[in-house]
């Protein structure tokens, strides 16, 4: 996206931190955001801002483990993470992950779609917080997947929808100025 801060990226007039958010509220408990810099920019009273607990600029992990130290802090025993540019998401995305973890609280559950693991799109248990800083100390790689392959995972497939005579994944995400374009033309309901 031309060095832009992607989360601040406009889809038809609004944010992609606010669509991600105004999609993830109805879904859970209390909803807070892992970034690093200015916190100001998400421009939300309230809202939580969750730096990286371990420095370097190690990835989505990071985040995740800020957020799952966060969820720990609340009591939480779980942490729902979203990627910001996938502004399509499910609506359901977090009641299917919980089925699918089964009333366990080791089973990581993550999305999959068309034949393809999202797994940034993951039902976190908090007790995976001091593994996944281990993890990330170790420095042997900052792979989200490496790092549930070592997990108890489940894979939970959701369908891609025809919107407008387009095939949606609903994980498809904003890589670049073409796929805004896109997300414009689905957002205007033109598959063209």
């Amino acid at each position: 996206m031309g060095g832009r801060d992607k989360s601040l990226v406009m889809l038809a007039g609004r944010s992609l931190v606010s669509r991600a958010i105004e999609r993830l509220e109805p879904q859970v408990d209390a909803v807070a955001v892992s970034a690093n810099g200015e916190p100001a920019r998400f421009q939300r009273p309230g809202l939580p801002i969750l730096p990286d607990s371990i420095p370097g600029f190690l990835g989505p992990l990071a985040g995740i483990l800020a957020g799952l130290d966060w969820a720990a802090a609340a009591g939480a025993d779980r942490v729902q993470s979203v990627a910001v540019d996938t502004p399509f998401f499910p609506a359901d995305v977090t009641d299917r992950l919980w089925r699918a973890a089964d009333g366990s609280s080791t089973i990581l559950p993550f999305a999959s779609s068309a034949g393809r693991a999202h797994p940034t799109f993951a039902l976190w248990p908090v007790s995976l917080r001091d593994d996944l800083r281990a993890f990330l100390q170790a420095g042997s790689t900052l792979s989200v997947r490496d790092f549930l392959a070592l997990c108890d995972t489940v894979a939970v497939d959701f369908p891609v929808p025809s919107i407008g005579g387009l095939d949606l994944d609903p994980f498809f995400n904003i890589n670049g100025p073409e796929d805004l374009a896109r997300a414009e033309r689905l957002v205007a309901g033109r598959s063209s």
